[in-house]
C-alpha cells in the first residue's frame, strides 16, 4: 500500500485487455504513483459472443500480409472500429457496475488486440482506435505502448513485468519470484532478489488446446482441463514442439499466437491430444526458463491457463523438482484473471510520467524505454 503518498502523487487508471486468447475484454482499476500500488479496484469481464470471436480469427489471417503498423487491409479496418465500440461498451458497463464517474478516472490504458506479432521484422501491430474510445468514454486514453520499445530495438513485449515488479513487493513467499501469465502464449517475469526484471514469452499457452479441441469437438476451450484429464500424455505430440528454434539460445523471446500451430487433428484423440498440449505448456515453461542464471523459488501463475488442472499439476511437478513452489495468483491474495487489465492500467499511468515500460532485460530493448500515446476526449 502507499498511504504516504499525497493524493495529487496517485492518479486512477482503468486498464483493458483483451489477450492471445481473445475471449472477451478484461477491465480493471487501479490507483497508484506509477512505481507502487496504492490500491487495486474491482474487475469485471465482458466476454466476445462467438460471432465476434470468428471475425477476429479471420483478422489474423488477414493481418499476415500486412508490412507497414498503419495498414488495415481487407475488413480490419471495420473490425478495428467495432472493437473500440465494444472496449468503449465494456468500459461503460464497467462504470455502471461499480457505480464510477469518468471524473473518478484520470486514465485508460488501451491494449487493443495483438493480429500480427514480427519482432524480427520490428513489427507489431495492435488493432484499436484510441482516439474514438476516448472521444466515445470521456476519459484520457494511453495506447499504443509497445511501438517505443521496437524502435529502441527491443521486441515490444512483454510489458506486463513492470507490473509484476510492483506487485513482487506485496509477496511474502521466498525469492526470486516468478509471475507466470498462461494465456494463448504463455510468459514469465523473474523478479530478482535486487527488484531486477527479467522477462520473455515462453512458447504455447492455451492457444494450442483451444484450437485442438474446437476442431475436435467444437467447444472454444477445455472446461478446467476436464477433457486432458481423460487423456494421456504423448511425446510424439510434445518433443516437436520443444525442438522449435524458439526454444535455441538467441531466439526471438516474444511471440505470435500463430508462431506454433495445432497438431494434425487425426493424430490424437480429443482427449489425448489435450493432455499432451496441456503438458506442452508446463515443459515449455521450465524449459524457456532455463536460461536464467537463478530460478524462482515461489511460482505465481494467472491468466486462464491457471484454471486447467492439468497444466497447473504438470507445472507444480516439475517446478518441485528445481527446489520452487507454485502458486494460482489467488493463493497469495490476487485476481489472476485481473493482472494483465491491471497491468495495463498501471502502464498508462506510468506513460503518462515518462517513467520506463520495458528494460534491455524484459524485452531487449536498447535502453530503458518508455512509450505510448495520449489520445484526450474532446470535452478535457
Amino acid at each position: 500500500m502507499a498511504a504516504s503518498k499525497t493524493r495529487s502523487d496517485v492518479a486512477t487508471a482503468i486498464g483493458l485487455m483483451s489477450g492471445t486468447s481473445m475471449d472477451g475484454i478484461d477491465v480493471a482499476l487501479i490507483s497508484s504513483d506509477g512505481t507502487t500500488i496504492a490500491e487495486r479496484g474491482p474487475f469485471l469481464t465482458e466476454p466476445y459472443g462467438p460471432a465476434f470471436r470468428r471475425r477476429l480469427a479471420d483478422g489474423l489471417e488477414t493481418a499476415k500480409a500486412i508490412e507497414r503498423r498503419d495498414e488495415r487491409p481487407g475488413a480490419l479496418a471495420d473490425l478495428e472500429k467495432e472493437l473500440t465500440d465494444l472496449h468503449a461498451g465494456a468500459v461503460a458497463a464497467f462504470m455502471r457496475e461499480f457505480d464510477l464517474s469518468s471524473e473518478k478516472v484520470d486514465l485508460i490504458g488501451f491494449h487493443g488486440q495483438t493480429v500480427l506479432h514480427r519482432p524480427e521484422k520490428g513489427l507489431t501491430v495492435q488493432i484499436g482506435d484510441g482516439p474514438l474510445l476516448a472521444a466515445e468514454t470521456g476519459i484520457p486514453v494511453v495506447y499504443d505502448m509497445r511501438a517505443a520499445d521496437m524502435k529502441a530495438r527491443g521486441e515490444g513485449a512483454p510489458l506486463a513485468p513492470a507490473y509484476h515488479g510492483a506487485l513482487a513487493a506485496s509477496v511474502a513467499e521466498p525469492g526470486p519470484v516468478a509471475f507466470v501469465n498462461i494465456g494463448g502464449i504463455s510468459n514469465v517475469t523473474l523478479i530478482d532478489k535486487d527488484g531486477t526484471l527479467h522477462a520473455f514469452d515462453t512458447g504455447p499457452g492455451n492457444a494450442l488446446i483451444d484450437q485442438w479441441v474446437d476442431v475436435k469437438a467444437g467447444i472454444p476451450f477445455d472446461q478446467g482441463g476436464a477433457i486432458a484429464s481423460e487423456g494421456q500424455i504423448l511425446r510424439r505430440l510434445v518433443d516437436p514442439y520443444l525442438e522449435n528454434r524458439f526454444f535455441q539460445a538467441g531466439s526471438p523471446r516474444s511471440l505470435d499466437r500463430n508462431d506454433f500451430l495445432p497438431p494434425d487433428p487425426a493424430s490424437a484423440t480429443l482427449e489425448d491430444g489435450a493432455r499432451s498440449l496441456a503438458r506442452l505448456t508446463a515443459e515449455a515453461i521450465l524449459k524457456s526458463v532455463e536460461s536464467l542464471r537463478v530460478m524462482p523459488k515461489t511460482w505465481i501463475v494467472c491468466g486462464g491457463g491457471r484454471c486447467n488442472r492439468m497444466i497447473m499439476s504438470d507445472l507444480a511437478d516439475l517446478v518441485a523438482s528445481q527446489d520452487g513452489t507454485v502458486f494460482a495468483a489467488e493463493d497469495i491474495g490476487l485476481n489472476g484473471d485481473a493482472i494483465e487489465a491491471e497491468a495495463w492500467a498501471f502502464l498508462a499511468i506510468r506513460s503518462q510520467r515518462g517513467l520506463p515500460l520495458s528494460w534491455p532485460t524484459t524485452t531487449g530493448c536498447a535502453s530503458p524505454v518508455t512509450g505510448g500515446v495520449l489520445a484526450m476526449p474532446d470535452r478535457r
